[in-house]
């Protein structure tokens, strides 16, 4: 009787872990092709999914056993991250009005100015549209729990490299698709007609900077897998002919089949006609380059080997890339004053103006295109949704107190990656774990100029890009360290 409950118990076990996989790589597949997911329809399918799979976590009686050193990494991001919800929720929840007077005096004169019955409200928010925040907050949480599920169930090697393999195909998915469209003489948005940037590739996304943010993120990681196949870090101090030799030892039929994937994925951003796109992909090529000699360490025999591997494949995939999207990148950078134009120096200051005046508890989370209406004035004809910049709009709903939590988790996630990163041996862990930091360097950039982080579909993966980093970069830590220590004689 007690084996059969316990078989019982095992393949229940397995079907939940079924339904967190393939609901992972799922929202993978999903997320971008709703229009990146920016409808609430799509967002509500996001956070249903997430629900199941949370449950389906819960309802396991013998969970996956978390890597010990992911476990050390994510203590602090772990407390930052707890912090920040429990900081939403305070956003949210109605204190009285003399103690919102006191704690952010420009929330009190706000409501006081745009709420018509203020003489009668005895209970504020911080946040000045809390329906928003909370609504905004359920969605950011959701995106957590997903990284919270990829950290505690990927725990082998198969289960690394399908979603790594499933974020590529849909990498080269949104290319194809987009360059598709681009010469279609009635273009879509796959489920919708396409109405704007019918001069440039979207893919299933609507605006080509989301796009050009999607991909910036996918291909490092492509680039990461080929490095990881073919163990580039091993060929060092081989002559040429050993190393072709070596190479054709590791499929070269996939491997030519992801390069050209990456030169599709490629060939998407320039045709994106996204500046800032353009920019990042050929400054993740550099960074390739800067971060493979720093893991290599002072052999300069070692560094010029790896060096002219990559230089080789990476300025083919740059000089076919821009050979063929020449006219249209020329034509996107010819603009004067490109930035200037935009109005983005226009919405920076009308956002700093915001965080000056809410600088410590900020407005609340979602409210930003609500309250930069009446910040704007009538200089622009269409009224701004979001700052154009990820660290002002956030810095402007959260205050310094929740940016400090949400950037601090991001960036100590990030960190304690790199570390981890510089002591391993593992020839997959160094290709894979080096195109995350890669892709997640770009898209951090690239937030800087746009608002990619506040689309679904792009914040969605690069949840899952931050968690796959840090957890393949722990993978068989312990079996590193031991061959290690047997290498120095210990």
């Amino acid at each position: 009787m007690k084996n059969d409950e316990k078989q019982a118990l095992s393949k229940s076990d397995r079907v939940c872990r079924n339904i967190i996989e393939y609901g992972i790589l799922g929202l993978i597949v999903f997320s971008p092709l709703p229009a990146a997911s920016v409808n609430e329809w799509s967002i509500m399918v996001i956070q249903i999914a997430v629900l199941v799979m949370v449950a389906a976590y819960i309802m396991m009686r013998e969970k996956p056993e978390t890597n010990e050193i992911v476990s050390y990494s994510l203590k602090w991001p772990k407390y930052l991250f707890f912090s920040l919800f429990v900081f939403i929720f305070i956003q949210i929840i109605p204190f009285p009005k003399l103690m919102i007077k006191v704690l952010s005096p420009n929330t009190y004169s706000f409501q006081e100015l745009f709420q018509s019955d203020f003489l009668r409200v005895k209970f504020m928010s911080l946040s000045l549209i809390p329906s928003y925040t909370l609504r905004q907050g359920l969605e950011i949480l959701s995106y957590f729990l997903l990284g919270f599920l990829i950290v505690k169930t990927v725990t082998n090697r198969r289960q690394i490299m399908r979603i790594f393999s499933v974020l590529i195909a849909m990498g080269v998915f949104e290319a194809v698709y987009g360059l598709f469209e681009l010469y279609n003489k009635n273009p879509r948005i796959l489920f919708y007609r396409k109405t704007y940037g019918l001069d440039s590739v979207t893919g299933t996304f609507v605006n080509r900077n989301h796009l050009s943010g999607y991909l910036e993120m996918i291909i490092p990681l492509a680039i990461g897998l080929i490095i990881a196949r073919v163990d580039v870090f091993s060929l060092a101090g081989l002559k040429w002919k050993e190393k072709l030799l070596a190479l054709s030892k590791k499929g070269v039929s996939t491997n030519l089949f992801i390069t050209f994937g990456i030169i599709i994925m490629s060939l998407a951003v320039v045709f994106s006609k996204s500046r800032s796109g353009i920019f990042i992909l050929i400054f993740s090529f550099i960074l390739f380059f800067g971060l493979t000699s720093l893991y290599l360490g002072t052999a300069m025999y070692q560094k010029k080997g790896i060096k002219s591997f990559l230089q080789i494949v990476f300025l083919a995939i740059i000089f076919i890339s821009l050979y063929v999207g020449i006219e249209a990148m020329f034509e996107r950078f010819a603009m004067d004053n490109a930035i200037v134009r935009s109005g983005r120096p226009t919405y920076w200051a009308d956002t700093s103006r915001i965080i000056a005046d809410f600088p410590v508890f900020g407005t609340g989370l979602g409210t930003f295109s609500s309250v930069a209406y009446d910040y704007e004035g009538d200089r622009t004809p269409l009224r701004l949704e979001h700052a154009h910049n990820d660290y002002l709009e956030y810095l402007s709903e959260l205050g310094v107190i929740g940016m400090i939590m949400l950037m601090g988790g991001i960036l100590f996630m990030a960190v304690s990656s790199f570390l981890i990163w510089r002591t391993r041996k593992h020839p997959e862990v160094k290709g894979l774990v080096l195109g995350g930091m890669v892709a997640l360097i770009c898209i951090l950039i690239h937030s800087i100029t746009d608002f990619n982080l506040q689309i679904p579909a792009n914040m969605l993966l690069f949840s899952i890009v931050l968690s796959m980093t840090i957890v393949t970069a722990a993978y068989k830590y312990r079996r590193d360290a031991k061959n290690s220590k047997q290498e120095r004689g210990g």
